[in-house]
């Protein structure tokens, strides 16, 4: 088992800048991935970020290139979406969610992941 707790989350104007945390614990040395999605009300929950966990190979979702990045650092089992210049429409409860070795799929699909956080709430205000 590995959990997943978020933290970072809150208010921020357009223009401005957040970092989100994702502290995973537990079974994390099987991790292959970890990525962030969100959903927005009355929308479906969509990829935002992705990052291999050995390689750090990164993929980001086309709405958020050149402003969002996310990071890693394994000593800490702890991945990062920096959120830099963040639009109204990214307002979202953002999830972590961890994907282990021998999960199939691509990181874009949240079906390929194993292990979801409770999720931190993003507002982001014009």
């Amino acid at each position: 088992q590995v959990q997943l707790v978020e933290s970072g989350g809150g208010s921020v104007q357009a223009g401005g800048s957040l970092r989100l945390s994702c502290a995973a614990s537990g079974r994390t040395f099987n991790t292959y991935a970890m990525g962030w999605f969100r959903q927005a009300p009355g929308k479906e929950r969509e990829f935002v970020a992705a990052i291999i966990w050995s390689a750090g190979r990164a993929y980001s979702a086309e709405p958020v290139k050149g402003r969002f990045t996310i990071s890693r650092d394994n000593a800490k089992n702890t991945v990062y979406l920096r959120m830099n210049s963040p639009k109204p429409e990214d307002t979202a409860l953002y999830y972590c969610a961890a994907r282990m070795r021998g999960t199939m799929g691509v990181v874009m699909s949240g079906s390929s992941y194993d292990y979801w956080g409770q999720g931190t709430q993003v507002t982001v205000s014009s």
